[in-house]
């Protein structure tokens, strides 16, 4: 089932697409490469994956994508998802982020200045000879990924909220934010109420498995309807519970769930890494095709994708057509209205 809506009163204003059948969904490089380093600005220990060409350099122009670890989750279990988002063409930063709290004590936290530390980050590692991403990454587009608690401090982030422990200080959406894609994320306050994520236009996407018992995934449909413009994606997946992002299937430090995945590890890390890279693609990297895949075709090709509730963003010409009827049924109200006092 697709539920693709407009965001205005008339669907059939909706942009039409050309790909419904031949677009390819895999990624774009067949290679990578990954080091480890540390973070100047933070400290954090720092992860990073980027596509590879033939004769093993980087590729240009990659965008940055920063992965928001879950709750205790170490950097590690998210190398087979890193590394197959790398493909789809952006350097992949997946730090160790550690907070200091009464609950936890010195723990593996993401938190709400982690994106501008890592665009900081990576403009150095931009300009360093010695960096195996010298002179290629595009520091004016920035991605982010999460999980769980580690994609409510991204959805967070976008929404320019502050709660406690996802956020240490006021802050502001860093300019080069242009999307983010979470699994088993949503957002809501100690009260659980579910708050206003004002996007303005930053892309959401919300991949979510029908069997996580942690992150449920009524919360993923309530946090989606928070989300204030387009483009946004909930995408449904069978058989996955909280930690079918991981490389193992509950993670050795990480708060287990309750309820058993029933498909391969593989399949979901692989599922979740495609609508993840592909949203990216469509939103940092103005790939129209990438973008229609996962806001309407989609889950047609895709086994294990029940549901996508989608909105895109309407054609220029829409707005313009949209105005020019407002200004003409103003006019019109204007020139027949009344005299007072009838």
């Amino acid at each position: 089932m697709i539920a693709l809506t407009s965001g205005i009163v008339f669907t059939a204003l909706l942009p039409k697409f050309a790909w419904a059948t031949s677009f390819d969904a895999t990624p774009r490089y067949q290679t990578f490469s990954s080091y480890s380093t540390t973070n100047p600005f933070n400290g954090d220990a720092t992860d990073i994956y980027y596509p590879t060409l033939e004769d093993a350099s980087a590729a240009d122009d990659l965008p940055i994508a920063l992965m928001l670890q879950g709750a205790l989750v170490d950097k590690s279990f998210y190398s087979d998802y890193a590394s197959q988002v790398a493909r789809h063409g952006f350097a992949v930063v997946v730090p160790n982020h550690f907070q200091t709290t009464p609950d936890f004590g010195d723990a593996l936290l993401s938190e709400t200045s982690q994106p501008q530390a890592v665009l900081d980050q990576l403009t150095v590692e931009n300009g360093m000879k010695d960096s195996p991403l010298n002179g290629k990454i595009d520091t004016g587009k920035l991605g982010l990924l999460g999980h769980s608690f580690g994609g409510a401090v991204g959805l967070s982030t976008i929404g320019e909220v502050c709660l406690p422990v996802q956020c240490a200080a006021p802050f502001e959406r860093p300019e080069a934010l242009m999307a983010g894609a979470f699994f088993g994320a949503n957002l809501r306050d100690r009260n659980d109420a579910y708050l206003p994520i004002k996007n303005d236009g930053v892309g959401v996407a919300l991949i979510q498995g029908d069997r996580d018992g942690r992150a449920l995934p009524l919360r993923a449909k309530l946090t989606y309807d928070q989300v204030q413009s387009p483009p946004r994606a909930r995408i449904t997946l069978s058989g996955v519970n909280h930690f079918g992002i991981t490389d193992v299937n509950m993670p050795d430090g990480a708060i287990p769930d309750p309820t058993a995945q029933t498909v391969d590890q593989t399949v979901s890390i692989e599922t979740t890494a495609r609508w993840s890279g592909l949203f990216l693609r469509g939103t940092l990297l103005e790939d129209e095709a990438a973008l229609e895949y996962v806001l309407d075709t989609g889950a047609g090709q895709d086994p294990i994708v029940v549901s996508v509730e989608a909105e895109a963003v309407p054609e220029p010409s829409t707005w313009v057509s949209s105005i020019g009827v407002a200004i003409g049924l103003i006019w019109l109200c204007r020139r027949y209205q009344l005299p007072s006092g009838h």
